[in-house]
């Protein structure tokens, strides 16, 4: 199984580049995991509607480039389907079962995703409708992804 996560941004804080790494480590029994980064367009606090739709199109335009184009795209919004983990687990386990061997996820920056990269998206998943910073967004993703095949495997860990 391949499993890309493209991100918006850059980690900054030292505690989330240790748990990403940590997770990277451990999800490394379970899959091929990639990290893309894409930059994080610069927009100031108060910008207009046309800004905010440039400042998204441009980094949809970046992220879109980065999709492997045989790849099953779940991109991470708000308006996307809320799951629990259980349920995430088993998609993850019937794409693999109907042969889907490269699944990518889209975390959006902070103004969130554009409509072209929410086009692209096979299945649109919510985390909540909480509004999470986008760096602390990989992180949990990531737990969530390790959490999802401890469950497929019928490992312990997931309680």
């Amino acid at each position: 199984m391949n499993i890309d996560i493209i991100a918006v941004g850059k980690i900054k804080e030292n505690f989330l580049t240790k748990g990403i790494k940590e997770y990277q480590k451990r999800l490394s029994a379970y899959c091929n995991l990639r990290i893309i980064e894409v930059a994080e367009e610069k927009a100031p606090e108060s910008l207009s509607d046309r800004e905010k739709e440039q400042v998204l199109e441009r980094e949809g335009n970046n992220i879109l480039r980065k999709i492997n184009p045989t790849s099953y795209v779940i991109p991470l919004c708000i308006e996307g389907r809320s799951l629990s983990s259980e349920e995430v687990a088993k998609k993850l386990s019937d794409l693999m079962l109907n042969g889907r061997s490269h699944i990518t996820f889209i975390i959006g920056g902070s103004l969130g995703l554009s409509d072209a990269v929410k086009a692209r998206g096979d299945f649109h998943l919510s985390f909540s409708r909480l509004t999470f910073p986008h760096q602390l967004m990989r992180l949990i993703l990531m737990e969530q992804i390790y959490r999802c095949f401890k469950i497929i495997r019928g490992e312990t860990y997931h309680k």
